[in-house]
């Protein structure tokens, strides 16, 4: 599937379920593992899940492969393996902690139609 829809799809299945401050970033000059960091904040462990779910649901309909997920369990961040892209969906304070878009640096990529 072309990077860009499956980007798409991601960010439109994140706001299905109203995730916030979702960032897309390009990471193929940093690893050759995946083309696309996706990090969105929920405010419970249920939306995590459920945004996780709402991501899983998305690729299945496209017939995206899910490599894996984690995190589950606890809620407070879960991950969703995609291949070319991993989703981080974290509650604010774990987020803030880790800094995952100082990993990843500089500015994400837009994420709008057309880009």
């Amino acid at each position: 599937m072309d990077l860009r829809k499956l980007q798409r799809a991601v960010v439109d299945a994140l706001e299905d379920v109203k995730a916030q401050d979702i960032k897309v970033f390009n990471t193929t000059h940093l690893t050759g593992l995946f083309d696309r960091v996706v990090i969105a904040s929920a405010t419970s462990n249920r939306q995590t899940r459920a945004l996780a779910n709402s991501v899983r649901e998305k690729a299945k309909a496209l017939e995206v492969p899910i490599v894996a997920t984690e995190g589950e369990e606890t809620g407070e961040w879960v991950l969703v393996d995609l291949g070319d892209i991993v989703v981080h969906i974290m509650q604010p304070a774990i987020r803030q902690y880790y800094a995952l878009e100082e990993v990843w640096g500089g500015k994400p990529v837009r994420v709008k139609l057309g880009q």
